[in-house]
Formats: structure tokens, C-alpha cells, sequence
């Protein structure tokens, strides 16, 4: 899985993107967020603002129960806004 970070989230985390293998497949959007903390110091910081996380699979936002699989581009970013 190829794992994208935009705006505060990446500066957070530290970098662009990342491959992660995931632990089972396939595995939901939920089950992403509860086990990313446990990638680093960095990614623990994610925790405090899980709730403002948005989640996109392969460029179509995704709800918690989404699956992910082997392959797929995920994006984690803020909320988008628009003027």
C-alpha cells in the first residue's frame, strides 16, 4: 500500500509518502487509523487528531469501512475547505 501525507499531516509525520505492508487483508480505513500510531513516535502523534482526519482510497474519499488492499494508494489529509 502506498501511503500519501498532505499539508499539516505531513509536516507532522515527516514525510511525502511511505509503502506499508499491511497486517491482514484486506483491512478498513477504521482499522488503518487504530493501527498506524503504532508506526512510530511520529505517527502516534496522529492519535490527538484522528478526528479531524480525512482518508482517500485510490483518489475517492473513503468512509471508515472502506477497504483497503495491496496496491492501493491511500491519502491522509485535513479536512478540505474551498472558497
Amino acid at each position: 500500500m502506498r501511503l500519501l501525507y498532505f499539508a499539516w499531516v505531513r509536516t507532522q509525520i515527516g514525510i511525502d509518502e511511505e509503502s506499508l505492508t499491511l497486517p491482514k487483508v484486506p483491512f478498513t480505513v477504521a482499522e488503518l487509523l487504530d493501527w498506524l500510531p503504532s508506526q512510530s513516535p511520529a505517527h502516534a502523534l496522529l492519535e490527538q487528531q484522528r478526528s479531524r482526519l480525512r482518508v482517500a482510497v485510490n483518489q475517492e474519499f473513503a468512509e471508515p469501512e472502506t477497504l483497503i488492499h495491496p496496491g492501493d494508494e491511500v491519502a491522509v489529509f485535513p479536512p478540505v475547505t474551498g472558497g
